[in-house]
């Protein structure tokens, strides 16, 4: 006999899955220690959200879903907010909420709450097995919907009656390990399409998705801007598909190429919000878009393409690139569009450069990331958030190898950060040992999940911790507004909604841990503290760098995001 805890535990197992992330309570406390003896890995974090934040980020860098294990009520609540934004960023991620006694619904059993249901709109599946016996297909079905086509969140509800149901193994369901999901190859006739297309531009640029860095295409990816010489444009999480550092590389003259291209080859990114929904001011009305993705009901969104390919990839830039190797098309580093292109790079990067030789104090962000970007390895995971120091920080902090760097995202949630790292290092101890993960924050985004400090330390991740601290939400004030403020005898009336409290000393949280941490306002002060901090190789660090609460981001010809015209 097996209750429905072992079960759970053992089916988890079988489809290979390895890190669970979470907190433990009633009804899920056996769960949780039985997953541990079948060989499961459980961290335990201090909020339910920032769990599930970790989990979805290791299911990013490996493919294959991680698990948040949450209690009953407002556990799983707290999980929802990490679930909508793996949904929203295409991420796998399985979810297991325990549940009141079954013979306990409907007259108001302890955090009683409607949970497959409340979980349904921000995930792909969500069910509770009806016995304990089915759990196994539950948790095969889960795994296969988190990964196959676009992935996104799985939800399965675990009533305290199933978990301690008992069942005869010989009635327990057998189920195979879920296959890794097939490969979709592209229409030869869209091929040909998308290369006529291609060869009669004038102005091509390849847009690089975080779904080409998801589906491993860097390899094709890479080569097919080395033989064909189109310049391309990362997004945030498509950076360093192809390094940063490549000449080919236009992202210091990203609103030129993006206003000025005519085709544009897009791999795995949507027409959202982060791409302007690729229309005009930001993109000519007459551009033609070849839309690369595996989700179908993605293409022809925001705009309709000119080509619209369902399809893994690296095969569909695999077949590309042979199409054009036959052609003989290059787009050659003399013509007219190279040159319109590295004028307006070189123009933007000597603005950069000018606000970064600025190293009077308070320090700009510009002098800060500068200072951070020469002192550390050039393969760091980098894990950022917050308004300012997240859009600004991405520009200078460049990443060379692809999945090295995690964001806010397409949801733009703040609060991500901490948990993106904890997995982030997880994912290198076993996979990449000395590999080094920066979590990059603004002061405001730390205090969301600020307490997952106290995890980072029980698990001896050695994670370095960088706080861009400038007073407040975008912008804040200087000590001495703040305190004159402060005495007016009415703070809630008087200081701004943007402001924190000024010079909070966040570095004094290392020393709940008997560590030191370091508070830094000068560009030595930061180059000392980040060499310290990466001589640590068993614990976290934090820098708290004070800078100028008024800094801001270099003039924009446009608002950040195209407004609807509607």
């Amino acid at each position: 006999m097996k209750d429905g805890n072992q079960i759970m535990a053992e089916a988890l197992k079988q489809q290979g899955l390895e890190y669970v992330f979470g907190i433990m309570g009633h009804p899920v406390i056996e769960l949780a220690i039985n997953m541990q003896l079948v060989g499961l890995r459980y961290l335990g974090f201090r909020n339910e959200q920032a769990a599930c934040y970790a989990a979805q980020a290791y299911g990013y860098l490996t493919k294959k879903p991680a698990v948040v294990l949450c209690v009953s009520g407002p556990g799983l609540l707290h999980v929802i907010g990490g679930m909508a934004n793996a949904q929203v960023n295409c991420w796998p991620l399985l979810v297991l909420g325990g549940s009141c006694p079954q013979d306990h619904e409907g007259i108001g059993g302890f955090q009683e709450w409607p949970q497959v249901e409340a979980s349904k709109p921000y995930c792909k599946y969500a069910a509770r097995p009806s016995s304990a016996a089915l759990i196994p297909l539950h948790v095969e079905k889960a795994v296969r919907y988190s990964t196959y086509g676009r992935p996104g969140a799985t939800y399965l509800d675990l009533s305290a009656t199933i978990l301690t149901q008992k069942v005869d193994e010989n009635k327990i369901a057998l189920v195979l390990s879920c296959p890794e999901p097939p490969l979709i190859f592209p229409d030869s006739r869209q091929i040909e399409e998308a290369v006529n297309m291609l060869i009669q531009s004038k102005r091509p640029l390849v847009i690089v998705g975080k779904g080409a860095a998801y589906g491993r295409a860097e390899q094709q990816v890479r080569k097919f801007v080395h033989l064909t010489g189109v310049p391309f444009l990362p997004t945030p999480m498509g950076k360093g598909v192809v390094p940063d550092t490549d000449p080919l590389c236009v992202s210091s003259a990203r609103t030129y190429a993006l206003q000025q291209s005519d085709v544009i080859l897009l791999l795995g990114a949507r027409l959202n919000w982060m791409l302007h929904f690729g229309r005009p001011p930001r993109f000519q009305s007459t551009v033609k878009i070849i839309q690369v993705d595996l989700c179908a009901e993605e293409l022809h969104n925001s705009i309709s393409s000119a080509v619209a390919i369902q399809a893994d990839i690296s095969s569909t830039v695999e077949s590309l690139i042979k199409a054009l190797l036959y052609r003989k098309w290059t787009v050659t580093k003399d013509c007219q569009w190279w040159n319109e292109l590295n004028s307006k790079s070189d123009k933007n990067k000597k603005i950069v450069q000018q606000m970064s030789l600025n190293k009077s104090v308070p320090l700009n962000y510009y002098a800060t990331f500068t200072c951070i970007q020469d002192c550390i390895p050039d393969d760091c995971i980098i894990c950022s958030e917050g308004a300012n120091t997240m859009d600004i920080g991405r520009t200078i902090l460049l990443n060379n190898l692809p999945r090295h760097r995690l964001d806010a995202g397409t949801f733009g949630t703040m609060g991500v950060g901490l948990g993106f790292a904890i997995a982030a290092a997880l994912y290198c101890k076993d996979n990449m040992p000395g590999k080094r993960v920066l979590c990059i924050e603004g002061d405001s985004a730390f205090g969301f999940s600020g307490m997952e400090i106290e995890t980072m330390f029980r698990y001896q991740l050695p994670i370095i911790i960088i706080i861009i601290n400038n007073n407040g939400i975008y912008n804040g004030l200087d000590s001495k507004t703040f305190k004159e403020i402060q005495m007016t005898g009415n703070p809630t009336q008087a200081i701004p909604p943007y402001s924190l409290t000024s010079e909070t000393h966040y570095e004094k949280m290392m020393e709940m841990f008997g560590k030191k941490g370091h508070f830094c306002v000068t560009i030595d002060e930061i180059q000392q503290a980040l060499k310290e901090s990466f001589a640590e190789l068993n614990t976290p660090s934090l820098i708290n760098i004070m800078i100028d609460p008024q800094a801001d981001r270099k003039e924009q010809k446009y608002t950040w995001l195209t407004e609807s015209k509607l």
